[in-house]
């Protein structure tokens, strides 16, 4: 279910989707408001669920995770057992960074990054050994071309 925001809601998010290091000062100051008011802005949109987490984003290269690997799964199984045994296996891998069920010939996409090649070969070997699987493609990122978590406001 979608929260109204006006337009000074949507000033504020996408100021804290910019940078969520921001002091408040300097919030309304950029919103052309004042501190109580965005305050108590912030405060609503995360009791309504508009603002799930305040986090920061790391740079995977600068700490060694420098391959990232979208993959493609396709299974044979739909039943909820294996399904419940599938999505533990995900949330059990830090590695995992999206994971997406899908319409159409494929079932599932993830987004996985690690250090090399090497590390994506245990990771696909430990899911492997947990989970059954009919195909699995896994497709190397040669370059980011654009990544964002900035919604389009």
């Amino acid at each position: 279910m979608a929260v109204r925001l006006d337009d000074l809601d949507r000033k504020i998010l996408a100021q804290l989707q910019q940078d969520g290091g921001q002091s408040l000062d300097e919030i309304a100051r950029t919103v052309g408001s004042s501190k109580t008011p965005v305050w108590n802005r912030i405060r609503k949109m995360r009791e309504a669920g508009v603002i799930r987490a305040q986090t920061y984003l790391l740079d995977p290269e600068a700490l060694g995770f420098e391959a990232c690997f979208f993959v493609l799964i396709r299974t044979a199984e739909h039943d909820a057992d294996w399904q419940a045994a599938f999505l533990r296996a995900l949330r059990e891998r830090p590695e995992v960074l999206e994971a997406h069920r899908l319409a159409g010939d494929i079932d599932y996409i993830l987004k996985v990054r690690v250090k090399n090649a090497r590390a994506y070969d245990a990771f696909y070997q430990a899911l492997i050994s947990e989970v059954k699987v009919h195909n699995v493609t896994a497709l190397l990122s040669m370059e980011e071309i654009k990544s964002t978590t900035a919604l389009p406001l």
